[in-house]
């Protein structure tokens, strides 16, 4: 394999592989996925142990770095239940919908230049489209079908209820997560992966577009179902969520797409706001280092500091209330994120006779005052949804009256305002 200098791919450059290469391309992308979940699981866990002052994984392995590899064994080994009342054609099927749109939104993922490999010029991505980013949009979407349907077919209420809330959160946050890709659109006047990694060579659009960052940082969470936003598998209301009724493979399969769509999140964030694969400074000082095989190395650890993120906020926050969490996705991201928007394009159409620095510098300013504004509702709505003390004395509940539990042939409890019988006294013979 022969380094070659930097080189930007555009759309020209794919579907010109062989088919050996595609298919060894497909082949890598699947295992960098399998290796970054057990990677994953691992380094959470270890997180988690250490930012709550306790032990993590220590045992399979040296320093417990196969529990993750241990933990996928156990669950192949155990015995797969199907419960009876279950759609069962829907039932198997659940866990498949889910996990593979997980794993082929990835596919346009650009996680590289272009490269040799064994004398042949390509790019390391997969594929790419004109609207590849809706392309992963539109799949991560699909994804979600797996969740309902797995509510749906397992004939319990609990897990019709988490696919419900699966629903909703999806509803709710993929039009904030839409808005917020909007900007990086005006911006690259593109929608293909490759081609906005390639818009960002001056600067990163972060940079301009801070408001969207934000506002896709807090969507990525909901849209993957976790913490602090994992109701649809909140086990102290729902046992287990949508999984509940699901064990064996079927529950890994789960897991497994939870953990993809992590990373894929991730990588995306990486690609549109954050330069994709190229060197971040100072190490881009350095002539070579968006050149060769360097630039996955960028990319993956830009990669893994959004999965750390992750990782932190289920160990710091605790779980948002569901009225919380619609408030926060309908009243504060989805209008702030359609203003943000406009914004935009009026700066963007405003300074079009201005040079690209001008450009620049008006939108990083605007992004600073809209990220305030964003900051601010959310403090605002989180003191709003917190309990406050009243003030005005408050009068004594009326007398409680005793009422007879089994005056209707069957024992009920007692409303509010009524007492059960003492039945200690009425054995004694007391009035």
């Amino acid at each position: 394999m022969i380094v070659a200098a930097t080189e930007f791919p555009d759309l020209h450059d794919f579907g010109r592989d062989p088919w050996w290469l595609v298919l060894a391309k497909a082949l890598c992308i699947f295992v960098f996925l399998v290796l970054t979940v057990l990677a994953a699981i691992l380094i959470e866990r270890k997180i988690m142990a250490r930012m709550q002052t306790r032990l993590g994984p220590n045992r399979v392995g040296p320093k417990g770095i196969l529990q993750s590899l241990a933990d996928g064994v156990k669950l192949a080994l155990k015995e797969g239940l199907t419960p009876i009342g279950v759609d069962k054609v829907i039932y198997l099927l659940a866990p498949v919908v889910a996990v593979i749109p997980a794993i082929t939104a990835f596919a346009v993922i650009p996680m590289g230049p272009q490269v040799s490999v064994f004398g042949h010029r390509t790019p390391l991505q997969l594929t790419d489209l004109p609207v590849g980013v809706l392309y992963v949009l539109a799949i991560t979407s699909i994804g979600v079908y797996g969740i309902i349907l797995a509510g749906w077919a397992s004939g319990s209420t609990y897990p019709l209820l988490g696919g419900l809330r699966s629903t909703a959160q999806v509803i709710s946050y993929e039009i904030a997560m839409g808005l917020s890709f909007a900007a990086v659109f005006l911006l690259s006047s593109t929608m293909s992966t490759s081609e906005i990694v390639g818009g960002q060579r001056h600067h990163w659009y972060v940079l301009l577009v801070l408001p969207s960052f934000v506002i896709y940082l807090i969507s990525m969470v909901g849209e993957t179902n976790r913490a602090p936003f994992d109701l649809p598998e909140a086990e102290g209301e729902l046992v287990g969520g949508f999984h509940t009724e699901y064990s064996s493979l079927k529950f890994a399969m789960f897991m497994l797409a939870e953990y993809i769509n992590m990373a894929t999140v991730s990588a995306l964030a990486t690609t549109l706001f954050l330069g994709g694969w190229q060197a971040p400074w100072p190490i881009s000082v350095w002539d070579g280092a968006d050149s060769g095989w360097w630039p996955l190395i960028w990319f993956t650890a830009k990669m893994w500091c959004f999965l750390f993120m992750f990782f932190w906020l289920r160990t710091a926050l605790p779980r948002l209330r569901y009225d919380q969490f619609m408030n926060l996705g309908w009243k504060v991201l989805i209008p702030i994120a359609l203003g943000w928007v406009m914004v935009v394009a009026v700066i963007d159409q405003a300074t079009r006779a201005q040079s690209e620095l001008v450009t620049s510098l008006i939108l990083a300013a605007a992004g600073v005052c809209v990220t305030g504004l964003l900051v601010y509702a959310i403090a605002r709505m989180n003191r709003a949804g917190s309990p406050r003390r009243s003030s005005r004395v408050e009068t004594p509940p009326p007398p409680q009256q005793p009422f007879d539990p089994m005056a209707g042939g069957f024992p009920v409890p007692p409303l509010p305002g009524q007492t059960l019988p003492d039945l200690a006294l009425d054995q004694k013979g007391a009035p």
